[in-house]
């Protein structure tokens, strides 16, 4: 998952400053940290708040002089100063945005929602003003005669877009309207996310007796056990929602009550009728939304939502999900027979509910393919897995890297800090790696940034890149030992880093990729996580150093298509959705946004042992923002990832040289210079096909097709 920092402003520009010396780090000339890394350790939270308010003071008068200045309204002087305003906010903004979701603290929190409403304002004021809207105009409809190379145009574009989308184009009324709705919108999202991580650090099982735990790794009734001494009930053994913790259980422990108890405590985050809980924020989420693209002018909030994005409507969304959720479904009722047939080999004639699929389903797995994921994992340790990671980097675009994590300033203990060096020898980027769960740290996985590529004058400025995961953790004499989802989320989120490390605009305002196409890097990376090729680089037991055996890796080959119609499904579950519910066109002031989830499921014919991946309540991707009306993103992109791929294996060499150069220059280097489709094809030489997603998932069946600006068709 690519995580956007919430921002007022466009820009990121770190030339010189004129602010004063100041014990605020933020209001310094100068960090004297290498790199200019903000020195963490220094900064308090009065710090970020008298930061984030000069920020928006220095950014409302750099808006001024834009106004006030009776020149002629240019490119330079309206655009460029327009997207350079908010140095100072930006930089806090980056620094703020990653600590807030990864080392949360009741101060944090506090600060966050303080300044929630003075954002929305702040943004608002700027996208809504409506003299500097009508210089912009002005250079927007006079472009021609400015001579604008094609970067210097698309910045215009976005700016301009930025604007009607912004509202600027509404009455004064309406105006006054849109303001009301951000500011609570922004609200409620914050409130969600913050509701969300509590539920998740803080909702425990506990269980009193070891034998409840038979089947269960000893790492993790060790980690169980730590976990309930940290909490003050030495002696049991205690799993929170964080997936490290809780998954294990579903997947292993024979106890079925005791799955039964971790499911239901993890889909029902949010949903426990306590002062956590989102099901109300979550409706009003969906009425002030649909509220909003009304004032815009579109019928419902996914109009909204899609019209800058790849796929451009929700037709094209749904013709992309319910394409593949009819493979997908019959595939998992393939699957269900399976977990009925295990069943019955342990006796029993129950028919199987949502805290069984795991657990059976994998025993399903190991009785087709003779493979033991908890045995696998023990060629999986976290640091040789990283190393793998660093192997395909380098193997496919020559970058190397150097530890620096005693040199750098640190944010996190835990965390790890490189440069990236370029083939060219210079460095490239700065990275940190933030792999371990901790309370105040956020659920699942994300790429963040301290700071953006950018910049001063002729010299490009590094960003600083984050990886922030929830892995598993070492335990008693084992070291971290990690899942095969676990390394497949680590190359995934290394992905979005290579796309920051290498992306090279120099404007802010033109650094963004659609939403539909952020997750193309990512996921592409992913599918060199289980070569061979790769596995002999990293793969080595923990203990003897064995390199993992070939007859492993095939066990890995063969059995990786096997449940993916439970994976396709409950991912799909969530995208409809996140659809269904930002498609309504009116919405109902009594709407139970849980019950509305299970109806259009059933609708759908869904088995009901599979929830989505995400119900409602604690649908961050959604109802957190970014990725609202947006989670389909994922599929949308793995079209793309999955025909990419085949891109190096058609050459016969899934490090082919040439191959990678194209992807680096027309994929990960342009920013959003071009629009997702353009770049997709001046790589690939054509359109994406679909048939490469579904033979990845085992779900082709029928004939090959191809996506078509934005559109499924048969060839």
């Amino acid at each position: 998952m690519k995580k956007c920092l919430f921002t007022a402003s466009f820009a990121l520009a770190l030339g010189g400053s004129s602010m004063a010396q100041s014990t605020n780090p933020f209001l310094s000339e100068s960090y004297g940290t290498p790199y200019e890394i903000a020195p963490f350790e220094k900064i308090t939270i009065d710090n970020y708040r008298e930061a984030f308010l000069k920020g928006m003071e220095e950014q409302k008068q750099e808006i001024n002089a834009i106004i006030r200045n009776r020149a002629v309204p240019d490119f330079e002087n309206t655009i460029v100063a327009l997207d350079r305003s908010g140095e100072l906010l930006t930089k806090v903004e980056y620094v703020f945005g990653p600590i807030a979701s990864s080392n949360s603290t009741e101060e944090t929190r506090a600060l966050e929602k303080e300044l929630s409403p003075l954002f929305s304002a702040h943004s608002d004021d700027i996208y809504l003003n409506p003299l500097l809207f009508a210089k912009v105009k002005e250079v927007y409809d006079n472009q021609k005669k400015f001579g604008l190379d094609k970067e210097q145009t698309k910045l215009l574009e976005n700016v301009y877009k930025r604007f009607i989308r912004g509202g600027a184009g509404l009455n004064d009324e309406q105006k006054a309207e849109l303001r009301k709705l951000n500011s609570e919108i922004s609200l409620l999202e914050l409130t969600f996310s913050q509701n969300l991580m509590h539920e998740t650090n803080n909702t425990f099982v506990t269980v009193d007796k070891l034998e409840e735990l038979e089947g269960l790794p000893e790492a993790n009734i060790e980690a169980a056990a730590k976990m309930a001494e940290e909490n003050g009930q030495k002696g049991k053994w205690m799993f929170n929602m964080q997936r490290p913790s809780c998954n294990p259980v579903l997947q292993y422990c024979k106890n079925r009550e005791l799955r039964h108890r971790v499911y239901d405590a993890y889909y029902n985050r949010g949903n426990q009728n306590n002062q956590y809980d989102n099901k109300e924020i979550s409706r009003k989420l969906v009425t002030l939304r649909l509220q909003k693209a009304k004032l815009m002018g579109y019928e419902d909030y996914a109009s909204l939502a899609l019209d800058n994005r790849m796929a451009k409507n929700e037709q094209n969304v749904y013709r992309l999900l319910d394409q593949v959720l009819t493979p997908a479904v019959e595939k998992a009722k393939e699957e269900l027979n399976d977990i009925r047939a295990e069943i019955k080999k342990d006796g029993y004639n129950f028919e199987p509910e949502g805290w069984d699929y795991m657990y059976y389903l994998n025993k399903a797995k190991q009785a087709k393919y003779a493979i033991d994921e908890d045995k696998v994992s023990e060629y999986l340790e976290i640091n040789n897995v990283l190393k793998g990671i660093f192997y395909v980097a380098n193997k496919l675009y020559g970058l190397t890297f150097r530890e620096c994590t005693d040199k750098f300033p640190v944010y996190e203990k835990t965390a790890q800090s490189w440069e990236v060096i370029d083939k060219d020898g210079k460095v490239l980027a700065l990275f940190y790696s933030d792999y371990y769960p901790r309370d105040g740290k956020g659920a699942g996985a994300w790429c963040t940034g301290f700071r953006d590529q950018s910049y001063n004058g002729n010299e490009r400025v590094l960003p600083v890149v984050v990886n922030v995961c929830n892995m598993t953790t070492a335990s008693g004499d084992k070291p971290a030992l990690q899942s095969i989802d676990n390394v497949t989320t680590m190359f995934h989120e290394f992905g979005h880093a290579l796309h920051s490390f290498m992306c090279d605009v120099h404007y802010p305002g033109v650094s963004n990729v659609e939403r539909d196409f952020v997750e193309l890097p990512s996921q592409i990376n992913e599918h060199w996580a289980f070569e061979p090729e790769v596995l002999n680089i990293y793969a080595k037991h923990y203990k003897t150093g064995e390199v993992i055996p070939m007859e492993l890796v095939k066990k890995i080959e063969e059995s990786a298509k096997y449940g993916q119609g439970f994976a396709t499904v409950e991912y799909l579950a969530a995208s409809l959705t996140d659809m269904d519910l930002h498609t309504l066109k009116e919405v109902p002031s009594d709407l139970n946004v849980m019950e509305f989830e299970s109806q259009k499921l059933k609708e759908r014919g869904i088995p009901s042992q599979i929830y989505p991946r995400y119900r409602v309540t604690n649908f961050s991707h959604t109802m957190g923002g970014g990725y609202t009306a947006g989670y389909y993103s994922y599929m949308w992109a793995e079209v793309l990832d999955c025909d990419a791929f085949q891109a190096f294996k058609e050459t016969g060499d899934i490090f082919n040289k040439e191959m990678a150069d194209k992807f680096r220059k027309y994929i990960l280097t342009p920013g959003g210079i071009d629009d997702g489709m353009t770049m997709y094809k001046n790589f690939r030489g054509r359109e994406p096909k679909i048939d490469a997603l579904l033979k990845n998932r085992g779900l082709l069946k029928e004939e090959p097709q191809t996506l078509i600006n934005g559109d499924i068709e048969k060839r």
